[in-house]
């Protein structure tokens, strides 16, 4: 190896998988009720089956959650159609959008860029270090220009859930 370090394993969404098996069951059931109800009134045809089939596809795309994974100094976010990917330790801007639904925009300087929903940050403690840490090195080299309002709430969020977690897992709350 010459010398050199292994580079760390990255790191990831922790409740995708769950997700995953979830989208995967709705799906499975969908398409199992669909035939199961088109066999019973005797309208089940190869035809309707792709039908249905083709339904079931849609329907698994809308609800598979999109994998997040980080490492040092990048971020990337791979749905079922395209990944989107990042440097965290050169990012010029960060958009925090909406309430309910919010979404989180990162943009970096080679214009790549990357939308997340940020409950998947809080929900993932590892994930969050991950973008901190290059949202510190943006930072001390000058490329981070807006958005740094956004991340300190973000970062609110974050450390009340971590907190609430650790309370409840000690019996406090």
């Amino acid at each position: 190896m010459h010398g050199s370090r292994p580079r760390p394993a990255p790191t990831g969404d922790r409740h995708w998988p769950g997700g995953a098996r979830f989208a995967m069951g709705c799906t499975l059931t969908f398409f199992g009720m669909a035939l199961l109800v088109d066999w019973d009134g005797h309208t089940l045809t190869p035809a309707r089956t792709l039908l249905w089939l083709a339904m079931t596809a849609v329907l698994f795309t809308i609800l598979l959650p999109q994998r997040v994974t980080a490492g040092p100094g990048w971020l990337a976010v791979r749905g079922l159609v395209r990944r989107q990917q990042i440097r965290t330790d050169a990012l010029v801007a960060v958009h925090l959008y909406g309430d309910l639904s919010a979404h989180l925009i990162l943009r970096d300087t080679d214009g790549h860029r990357l939308e997340l929903d940020p409950r998947t940050l809080i929900a993932n403690p590892l994930l969050w270090h991950e973008l901190d840490s290059g949202v510190q090195r943006s930072r001390e080299r000058g490329t981070l220009q807006e958005g740094t309002d956004a991340l300190e709430r973000l970062r609110h969020q974050i450390d009340d859930a971590t907190a609430r977690a650790v309370l409840r897992a000690s019996g406090i709350y």
